[in-house]
């Protein structure tokens, strides 16, 4: 059997850390949203031959054109999000990028995969939408 002790000072000592760490999670939160982006649009930089291929089997007119802007949207919004600077715009900038691309890529909830990809997406969205709102917290480059 437990000691109520022994749990209640397991639980002090959860709250503390919690507590201490409260002040990081905005940044911690711009870093993992803003890095993804940032990383796809390196990888989209490092493989452009092959993402054209994709958004042209996707029917998208222009592929090399969409793919370009795709880029600079991921690596101006993400490091937006991750310095938090002009942070409304690169969420909002990245939000709707992220939907219209689920939409596009994702839809086809008859594959369990493209489901989890278009889910995954829509809580990135969210993430977003919270920080067009809210804002970048105090640990940004603007204030």
């Amino acid at each position: 059997m437990v000691d109520i002790m022994v749990v209640l000072s397991v639980i002090s000592l959860y709250m503390k850390a919690t507590h201490a760490l409260l002040p990081w999670a905005p940044l911690i939160a711009r870093v993992l949203v803003g890095g993804t982006f940032v990383l796809s649009g390196i990888n989209k930089l490092q493989n452009f031959d092959a993402m054209v291929g994709v958004a042209q089997a996707a029917g998208i007119p222009s592929p090399e054109i969409a793919i370009v802007l795709a880029l600079v949207v991921e690596l101006l919004g993400g490091l937006s999000v991750m310095l938090g600077y002009r942070i409304f715009w690169g969420a909002l900038g990245l939000l709707v990028f992220t939907v219209l691309t689920s939409f596009i890529f994702h839809a086809d909830f008859a594959d369990p995969m493209q489901k989890v990809l278009f889910t995954k997406n829509m809580g990135i969205a969210a993430a977003l939408l919270y920080m067009t709102r809210f804002g970048a917290g105090k640990m940004a480059v603007e204030k």
